[in-house]
């Protein structure tokens, strides 16, 4: 049986608002920085980079930057531009997995590989990427350098690793945490880890944080895993299904075929092979998640993150920073139901 399922916060619905609220002057700055480092003589680079960035997403990763830097009581202006980094190589990132997934939407908007095409698309991402490094060697720290690319590098693993266990019904958990860890939770954990290395508030400030940062990450994809069986395109941003119709091994789907009979794993087998990928496919696949509890148990795993990252924050004292923060590992969790 699958562990009851009581919210991080029981008395109201998390949001990030208090995040939103909490870094909304710092955000100024960061997109400025942003708006001015995405320009180009070449029109096609602002015109495609702004289609995506200005699309309505949630900046949470350089919120993240910016909270951990209030949270340490940071006075200066050096997050601002590591923040705007951070946003770059999660824009490159998306603009490359748009190509790779072949997706036709994302936060409800069409992808700039369905309106300017994969090439395009491709060396915009290539372009951010090296607005990022511009932007790390300019703080001038060593450190932050190696955090930021190393996460890079990181992410371009997991991405990879995740294409090689696409359609490959054999991928288990622990693989699949080792790619969600990597493609997702690693740039969190930077985003988090670089503002104690600018306000030098010492390693154990860093490691803290860091963790908070990659609990979150795991969380906030799991939660995602959910989110494309159990919602709609209006609120998630993207289409319906685009998971299971990629043939991705994400949480619910190793655990539904784990425990299900073997004419559930025969089904799970053609889907994820791409044979079975119909509406009707969708809508059983989505019963045999919810009859093997695969979607419920997810959410319990994503909750389990979220309170590790919350745990995270113990050492710092009570702030609006650090309120904020928890409520952000609740929202995570939160949006999955």
């Amino acid at each position: 049986m699958s562990a009851t399922l009581i919210p991080l916060a029981p008395t109201r619905e998390p949001s990030l608002d208090a995040l939103i609220t909490l870094v909304a002057s710092d955000m100024n700055g960061v997109n400025a920085v942003i708006l001015d480092r995405m320009q180009s003589k070449v029109a096609l680079i602002p015109e495609l980079a702004g289609h995506l960035i200005a699309g309505g997403g949630k900046r949470m990763r350089p919120m993240l930057t910016l909270a951990a830097a209030s949270l340490l009581g940071y006075p200066g202006t050096r997050h601002y531009k590591l923040a705007a980094a951070v946003e770059f190589i999660h824009t490159a990132t998306l603009l490359h997995d748009d190509v790779v997934d072949g997706s036709g939407l994302r936060r409800g908007k069409r992808t700039a590989n369905l309106i300017w095409g994969n090439p395009a698309s491709v060396l915009v991402g290539d372009f951010l990427f090296s607005r990022a490094f511009e932007l790390m060697v300019e703080d001038g720290s060593l450190k932050v350098l190696r955090i930021l690319s190393h996460a890079s590098a990181v992410i371009a693993e997991g991405e990879v690793e995740q294409l090689t266990a696409q359609r490959q019904v054999a991928t288990g958990e622990d693989q699949y945490l080792e790619i969600i860890s990597a493609k997702t939770a690693a740039l969190f954990a930077a985003a988090c880890r670089v503002s104690p290395v600018v306000a030098e508030a010492g390693e154990e400030a860093e490691h803290a944080l860091e963790c908070y940062g990659r609990n979150l990450g795991i969380a906030f994809q799991l939660s995602d895993d959910v989110i494309d069986y159990a919602s709609d395109a209006e609120t998630m941003g993207k289409g319906v299904g685009d998971d299971f119709r990629d043939g991705k091994m994400t949480l619910p789907v190793i655990l539904a075929y784990a425990r299900g009979s073997e004419a559930d794993r025969a089904f799970w087998r053609d889907a994820i092979g791409g044979n079975r990928i119909s509406d009707d496919d969708l809508k059983h696949a989505i019963r045999l998640l919810r009859d093997t509890e695969a979607l419920a148990d997810t959410i319990e795993r994503a909750r389990q993150y979220g309170r590790r990252a919350i745990d995270a924050l113990a050492m710092f004292p009570a702030s609006k920073s650090k309120s904020a923060l928890t409520e952000a590992a609740e929202f995570a969790v939160a949006r999955a139901y």
